[in-house]
């Protein structure tokens, strides 16, 4: 069986319109992705060279494929199961900055050039202040990019129609914000010129995005099984979800030059959103998606149940996740309600992807802090506007205190009970030392005690009107009878 390459996937060369600065499974499934498309529908016309921005690692199965590769993505769509194949040729070339240097920053000098993508993970946009300038490559990625737009900047003599469009996809808020203060940081730390200073700040532009796939990755459990079903051997093929959401803040518009918004239009449940203000978005995602997930999940798996695709088909469970979103968390957001009732239509599909086995376990890592992010302003949200407690949101309290009631820590981690079952209660120190001392006390006292904890929201919950009644209330009606049977009764 031949290995996938140019030659089967028929590659055109276009001009460098794009450098990555990572080359794993998201940005290869999500915005590579769009990027070909849009190439195929002739918006676009771009390559992208990949940057390897870290030591680890090998370029070698990259360059033996020609940097061709297939995106598979398997979930609903239009109703219906499916899987969608597509060989991505939107990737020119992949460079290791640390092996190949110069080839790396020969790509500053490209008068095509015009986006830098980057996703170095959440600790990859952080001011180093041992970093140098005179590493070859600096240390950090902030550090590799300032140098990379400084030769760009000496190269075409401060041209301001030479400036990069950074799109950072890391999962920090205000990640271009942010990328932008450190780049400025090291500007002054290396006491660089204040016409690059000026240049970096006018010609280039730096956005702030929100993104939104599953992306599975490597089908290694079925690789053999994948190759035959392709006809050809791909090594670094990837699997996600047909969702996708891309949500770019830029203060200027960037649309007509990067137009993926026009090329996903036909593409159902992919959307690109350009804007000045991503936070109503961002939003919208916390509150319903993770807002949802935190709701429903504890009480699911003391339900009997151990993945999503589970509790979509109980109909007590989906019954209780739908009336959360619907009736208690979209009326606290600000955005259309048709577009809020959308997205989470597609969060209820994207639930019930066969092809995702989402562990209920993995979902309740850190439960309480994840519950004040995602929970917590919906719920007090709801009780300014109407004047009464959500009672879906409520119970989703009472739920995580069931599920976190344990006595035992072990190895870190506390040591739960579902009948005769032992699970392992993953959370911060603080939290799980908390339960292990609270949780046998009278339901009162233990409701008070968690509801008080401003360490853990923040605020003294027990000063909202009637939460901490209808928390026991739960609470004992969940120890009496049963996690199911109180989850009826709401639901």
């Amino acid at each position: 069986m031949n290995r996938l390459n140019k030659q089967m996937t028929g590659k055109k060369d276009r001009p460098i319109k794009v450098v990555q600065f990572g080359e794993g499974n998201f940005l290869r499934a999500f915005v590579d992705y769009m990027i070909d498309i849009a190439n195929e529908q002739g918006l676009f016309d771009g390559d992208i060279v990949l940057i390897k921005p870290i030591s680890f690692g090998s370029v070698d199965m990259f360059k033996e494929q020609d940097c061709q590769y297939t995106v598979s993505l398997r979930g609903i769509v239009e109703g219906e199961a499916k899987v969608l194949n597509r060989q991505i040729t939107s990737v020119r070339d992949i460079v290791d900055c640390t092996d190949d240097y110069d080839k790396y920053m020969a790509l500053a000098e490209l008068d095509t050039l015009r986006f830098v993508v980057s996703n170095t993970t959440e600790a990859g946009i952080v001011f180093d202040n041992t970093d140098k300038f005179e590493l070859a490559p600096a240390k950090s990625f902030p550090g590799k990019l300032t140098q990379f737009l400084y030769r760009r900047y000496i190269t075409f003599n401060g041209a301001a129609d030479k400036g990069l469009v950074m799109l950072p996809v890391e999962l920090i808020d205000d990640n271009g914000i942010m990328l932008k203060k450190c780049v400025n940081q090291l500007i002054d730390l290396w006491g660089l010129e204040e016409g690059f200073k000026t240049w970096v700040n006018e010609a280039c532009i730096f956005t702030s995005t929100l993104v939104d796939r599953i992306v599975t990755g490597y089908p290694r459990d079925t690789v053999a099984e994948e190759w035959e079903k392709l006809g050809y051997q791909d090594s670094i093929m990837v699997t996600g979800e047909p969702f996708a959401l891309w949500v770019i803040e830029s203060d200027k518009d960037i649309s007509e030059e990067l137009p993926l918004d026009k090329a996903m239009a036909d593409m159902p449940g992919m959307d690109v959103i350009y804007t000045d203000n991503q936070k109503p978005y961002k939003q919208r995602k916390v509150r319903i998606l993770n807002g949802a997930h935190t709701s429903f999940v504890l009480a699911s798996y003391l339900c009997g149940h151990n993945i999503v695709l589970e509790s979509m088909n109980d109909p007590d469970v989906r019954n209780f996740m739908k009336k959360t979103i619907y009736e208690e968390v979209i009326p606290t957001l600000t955005l259309p309600k048709d577009e809020l009732e959308a997205f989470a239509a597609a969060v209820e599909t994207r639930f019930e992807n066969p092809y995702v086995k989402h562990a209920l376990l993995a979902i309740s890592l850190n439960s309480v802090s994840k519950w004040r992010a995602r929970c917590m302003p919906s719920l007090l949200g709801y009780v300014e506007k109407n004047g009464i407690l959500p009672p879906h949101m409520t119970f989703s309290l009472a739920a995580l205190m069931a599920f976190y009631s344990a006595t035992e820590i072990r190895d870190g981690k506390l040591v739960g009970h579902r009948g005769d079952e032992e699970y392992m209660i993953s959370d911060d120190a603080p939290v799980l030392e908390f339960f292990a001392a609270n949780s046998t006390k009278a339901t009162e006292e233990f409701v008070t005690a968690f509801l008080s904890n401003e360490g853990f929201f923040g605020q003294d919950l027990t000063l909202v009107p009637g939460l901490k009644d209808a928390v026991v209330a739960y609470l004992d009606d969940i120890k009496a009878n049963g996690m199911r049977a109180a989850l009826c009764k709401i639901s």
